[in-house]
């Protein structure tokens, strides 16, 4: 099957990109990591082995977190899949570059992490679930794209969209098969370090179909239920107030952490491939997730919601000889840190428009960035499961070191102290001992939001 063509490089963009501050000190082209950014669809932070569930069959998440950096704290600002992209392409907030929720495309005249790295020299690719409007990647800034589309169910149905001629339909698992998109992307022939996104739809639902050999991993019974998960969704019940999404009975559990196994599959292809071709050494990987899945948690699934299962994310950096070994990272980080990170771990100058923190220098020298707050949000449901009738409510809120504060437009409604409570068992937006904090967080939040353009705040 032939999925890629080598295309004639026609010139890089004119744009220019001005200085925001520099995370690494410039480097000539050739002396540049080559950068392969993995994310995945729907996989919270909880779900790994080398995170809270030893049970997990996920030894190549194991290896990045022993040959690189682990954050254990990278927060999905929107926990949703077109707004978390949003972020992630132009380091800006949603209310700064319009996507607020699923189903609104983002503007190509936006300057973004493709164009940036285009713009450097770099050769720029895109492969896999795109949820930004079309089926090209190439106005924004990658050389070479190949869309996929239809992908939630995950076995023969998806088809990838070439630049030229029909969608094509292939047969097999669709993480794969991107995989190897992405494998032969690698293997071009070419004097410029490359930059290559990956977007895998697994775990993301259907749950159900995952590969056979990786359910059978996970007997009944083999994975623990988290300790917010309600009996009555532990035995099989429906969730509260959540009918629309009533996935959290052990077959879908079961299927979940399967496909999050069956991922790991693919992480360990991309890093074979590197390793084969020689390139292991002057490559920086990343693993990530748009958002994750409550999973039953609360007696709820999906995302949309402010819990820790829907916020926290994986996010390993591996770039052997440089980033340190066996690193933890307690520091919170966002979406829209992730572009003038990268920017930095390269040597570009970051775009002016970026709104998030270059945290490249910490990275790098091995000390911990600062901590600083993290915005958290669900703006919109218009295009959601359901509509408006999505249970998930709309709420602003922060997520610090040490607390969870939300509110919806009704007023305050959240208030977890993560540190007593790391299952946000207990909701104390009520009580008098932290009359104060919460009073605090309210003010830290409108802050924050005001920088982020948010109307929020005017309500």
């Amino acid at each position: 099957m032939t999925t890629m063509r080598r295309r004639t490089f026609l010139g890089w963009a004119a744009a220019t990109f001005t200085s925001q501050t520099q995370g690494a000190a410039a480097r000539p082209l050739r002396s540049r990591p080559n950068i392969v950014f993995l994310f995945s669809d729907e996989h919270r932070w909880q779900s790994m082995s080398c995170s809270e569930m030893p049970e997990l069959h996920t030894p190549n998440m194991a290896r990045l977190a022993a040959e690189g950096t682990m954050f254990t704290h990278c927060i999905s600002n929107l926990p949703v899949c077109s707004p978390y992209r949003g972020m992630l392409m132009t380091g800006r907030w949603p209310h700064q570059q319009g996507v607020t929720d699923n189903g609104i495309p983002l503007d190509s005249q936006q300057v973004t992490i493709g164009k940036a790295f285009k713009s450097a020299g770099y050769r720029t690719g895109y492969i896999g679930k795109w949820h930004l409007g079309g089926v090209r990647a190439e106005p924004f800034g990658f050389d070479e794209s190949l869309i996929w589309t239809e992908d939630n169910t995950h076995w023969d149905t998806a088809r990838y969209h070439p630049r030229e001629g029909e969608p094509i339909r292939p047969k097999g698992y669709n993480a794969r098969l991107m995989t190897d998109q992405a494998m032969e992307f690698i293997g071009e022939k070419d004097h410029r370090p490359f930059f290559l996104m990956v977007s895998w739809n697994p775990p993301h639902s259907d749950f159900l179909d995952a590969p056979d050999e990786k359910k059978v991993l996970y007997p009944p019974g083999s994975l623990p239920w988290r300790a917010n998960v309600p009996e009555s969704v532990r035995r099989g019940g429906e969730m509260k107030e959540n009918a629309i999404w009533s996935k959290s009975t052990w077959p879908y559990c079961q299927g979940y952490h399967a496909h999050i196994s069956a991922i790991d599959d693919e992480i360990g292809r991309v890093l074979a491939c590197l390793e084969e071709r020689g390139l292991d050494g002057e490559t920086l990987v990343i693993y990530t997730s748009d958002h994750g899945s409550m999973m039953g948690s609360h007696g709820l699934g999906g995302k949309r919601q402010p819990y820790d299962e829907s916020l926290r994310v994986p996010f390993f950096i591996r770039w052997p000889g440089v980033a340190p070994k066996k690193r933890i990272v307690r520091s919170l980080f966002g979406a829209p840190d992730i572009m003038p990170t990268l920017c930095g771990l390269a040597g570009l100058s970051i775009p002016d428009s970026c709104t998030g923190r270059d945290l490249s220098r910490s990275i790098l020298s091995g000390h911990d960035p600062d901590s600083e707050p993290q915005l958290i949000m669900h703006i919109s449901k218009a295009h959601a499961s359901g509509g408006e009738n999505h249970p998930a409510p709309l709420f602003r809120g922060l997520r610090t070191e040490r607390y969870t504060y939300a509110v919806r437009e009704d007023g305050p409604w959240l208030l977890f102290d993560n540190r007593t409570d790391p299952f946000q068992l207990a909701n104390r937006i009520d009580d008098p001992a932290l009359a104060e904090t919460r009073k605090k967080l309210h003010v830290e939040m409108i802050k924050r939001l005001r920088k982020a353009g948010d109307p929020f705040v005017s309500k």
